[in-house]
C-alpha cells in the first residue's frame, strides 16, 4: 500500500474521480493541491475547509513543487504536465493511485473495449457476488475505486477507459478483458494505434496466473492481450473459440456447460458476446454454472444501452443513448430485431469517419433525423443513402422519426456521438428521448429540461472540454 503521508500531491480535474482522489489523499496525510481549468469549482471549498491548497485555473501553480501527481481521466497532455514530469513528478490516473492505495489488495477484474463495457462490467459485478463476496463495481461507470479504497473487498470488478490507462505503471488486474476496438476518441489520439496501446495497457504486467479475455479471431485486440503473460481466452461465434455464441445457447467449451440463450433477458445479438465475454471471467473465477443460469435468466442490462421504451402505433422506440461512437451505433442498428428502423443520431463529433454507419444505415435504416453540432458532418457522410431530416431538440426528433416510420419498424436513439453541445450527458439525452416517447404514447412523463439547439450548434461550446463530467486543462 502507498504511503502518502506527507507527500505533495496534486490532483488535476475535480470531476467525480479527481475529487475522489483528493479526498483519499488528504485522509491519508498527504499534502494536497487542487488544480482545474475552471477558477470556481463548486466542491472545492470543501476540501480547502479540510486542508486542500486550491489552485484553479493555474496549472503551473498547481504543479510547480508536486512529487505525485493524479489526472482525472479527462485531462488530456498539457505543456505544464509536461515540465513537472521532466522535474521528476511521478504522473498517474486516479485507478493507479487507488489501486496502490488499497487497504486490503483484492483480486481485479479490468473490463476495457470501444463498446459493451457497462453491460459487461455490471453483469460481471452481480456474477462475481455468488457466496456473499464483497464485490465492488465502478471505474468508468459509477463510483470512482479511489471512494473505495479503504474497504476489505474480496473481489474488484473495474470499467476501464483509454483515458484511465494512459498513466498506470503497477496496474495488474487478475482479470482482464478487451471486448472490441474499433474508432473513438480520435480527437484525442493520434489514430487507432495509439488509442489501442491505451486500452492495451491493461494487460501489459499480467503474469501467466492472470486471464487475458478477448473476441477469437481479433488480431488487433490479441496483439494486446500479448504485450502480458497473461492466459489468453477468446470469446465468439467461431466454434474455435473458447467461449462459443451459437445459435441457441453459449457454450463454454471448457467447463463443458451450455447456457440457453432462449432464458436471456438481454436483447441483440452483440448482448450475446457480452455474456460469453462475461463468462469466460466468471467461470474461471470460480462462479458455479447454476450460479450464473439464474442470473443470466434475471438480468436486464443497462439504462440507455438498448433499452426498451415503448411501442407507439406498432414501431418499437429504444434508448441505446449510450452509443456514444459509430461502433457502438452500428452495433445497435445491425442487432434490431426489428427490419428497418428509424435512427436518431448526432451530437458533438469525436473524429473519424462515419462511413461504416453509412453502410449500416443502407442496409437497416429506413432513414435518420440528424441532431446537434454533427447534423451537417453526418449529412455529408450519408448523402442519399437514405432520407435524412434535421431537428433542433430531441422531442423534435422522436416527432419526424415517428413521421418516417411504418408499423413493424423501430426507432432507435443510438447517436455515435458524445452528448456535450445539447446534455450534461448521454444519461439527460436519454431521459428527455424516454419522455418525448412517452409523450407521444399518452403516458404520464414529465421530460427534463432539454435545451434548444439548432442542429448545427447554437449551444456550441457549453460543454467543451467536458469527458464524462470530469475537468480539463
Amino acid at each position: 500500500m502507498i504511503d502518502l503521508k506527507s507527500n505533495r500531491v496534486t490532483v488535476i480535474g475535480l470531476g467525480a474521480s479527481g475529487l475522489a482522489a483528493a479526498r483519499l489523499c488528504l485522509a491519508r496525510g498527504a499534502v494536497v493541491t487542487l488544480g482545474d481549468a475552471r477558477a470556481d469549482v463548486p466542491a472545492a471549498a470543501e476540501l480547502a475547509a479540510a486542508g486542500a491548497k486550491l489552485a484553479l485555473g493555474d496549472h503551473a501553480l498547481a504543479l510547480a513543487d508536486a512529487e505525485l501527481v493524479v489526472l482525472s481521466p479527462g485531462v488530456p497532455p498539457f505543456a505544464e504536465l509536461a515540465l513537472a514530469e521532466g522535474r521528476g513528478a511521478e504522473i498517474v490516473s486516479e485507478v493507479e493511485l487507488a489501486t496502490r492505495a488499497l487497504v486490503r489488495p483484492a483480486p481485479i477484474v479490468a473490463v476495457g473495449g470501444t463498446n459493451g463495457k457497462s453491460t459487461v462490467t455490471t453483469l460481471l459485478g452481480e456474477l462475481l457476488s455468488a457466496g456473499g463476496r464483497r464485490v465492488f463495481i465502478g471505474g468508468n461507470l459509477g463510483e470512482p475505486l479511489s471512494a473505495h479504497a479503504d474497504e476489505e473487498l474480496d473481489l474488484i470488478v473495474l470499467e476501464v477507459s483509454s483515458y484511465q490507462m494512459e498513466r498506470v505503471r503497477t496496474f495488474a488486474p487478475r482479470a482482464a478483458l478487451l471486448l472490441n476496438l474499433s474508432p473513438d476518441h480520435l480527437d484525442r489520439y493520434a489514430g487507432m494505434a495509439e488509442y489501442a496501446a491505451a486500452k492495451g495497457n491493461a494487460f501489459a504486467r499480467q503474469t501467466p496466473a492472470d486471464l487475458a479475455v478477448v473476441p477469437f479471431g481479433d488480431e488487433g485486440c490479441l496483439a494486446q492481450a500479448r504485450r502480458g503473460g497473461g492466459r489468453v481466452v477468446t470469446f465468439g461465434v467461431e466454434p474455435q473459440a473458447d467461449v462459443v455464441v451459437a445459435a441457441d445457447h453459449i457454450l463454454h467449451r471448457g467447463l463443458g456447460a451450455r447456457f440457453s440463450l432462449a432464458q436471456l433477458r438481454l436483447r441483440g445479438a452483440h448482448n450475446a458476446l457480452n455474456v460469453a465475454a462475461a463468462l469466460a471471467v466468471a467461470i474461471d473465477l470460480g462462479v458455479d454454472a447454476a450460479f450464473v443460469a439464474s442470473v443470466l435468466s434475471t438480468f436486464e442490462g443497462l439504462a440507455h444501452r438498448m433499452a426498451y421504451v415503448a411501442e407507439v402505433g406498432g414501431v418499437r422506440f429504444y434508448d441505446d443513448s449510450k452509443g456514444t461512437n459509430v461502433g457502438a451505433s452500428v452495433t445497435a442498428l445491425l442487432g434490431l430485431a426489428e427490419p428497418k428502423a428509424v435512427i436518431i443520431l448526432g451530437g458533438r463529433d469525436k473524429g473519424g469517419t462515419y462511413a461504416p454507419l453509412v453502410d449500416a444505415l443502407r442496409a437497416r435504416a429506413r432513414a435518420a433525423v440528424l441532431v446537434g453540432e454533427a447534423a451537417p458532418l453526418l449529412a455529408d457522410a450519408i448523402g442519399d443513402a437514405v432520407p435524412t431530416a434535421r431537428a433542433a431538440t430531441m422531442a423534435e426528433a422522436v416527432d419526424q422519426a415517428a413521421t418516417f416510420a411504418r408499423p413493424g419498424d423501430a426507432v432507435l436513439l443510438s447517436p455515435a456521438c458524445s452528448s456535450f453541445d445539447m446534455f450534461r450527458d448521454y444519461k439527460e439525452r436519454g431521459d428527455v428521448f424516454v419522455a418525448a416517447v412517452h409523450a407521444r404514447s399518452g403516458e404520464s412523463a414529465e421530460a427534463p429540461h432539454e435545451p434548444a439547439a439548432s442542429p448545427g450548434g447554437a449551444n456550441e461550446g457549453r460543454w467543451r472540454g467536458r469527458v464524462e463530467g470530469e475537468g480539463s486543462p
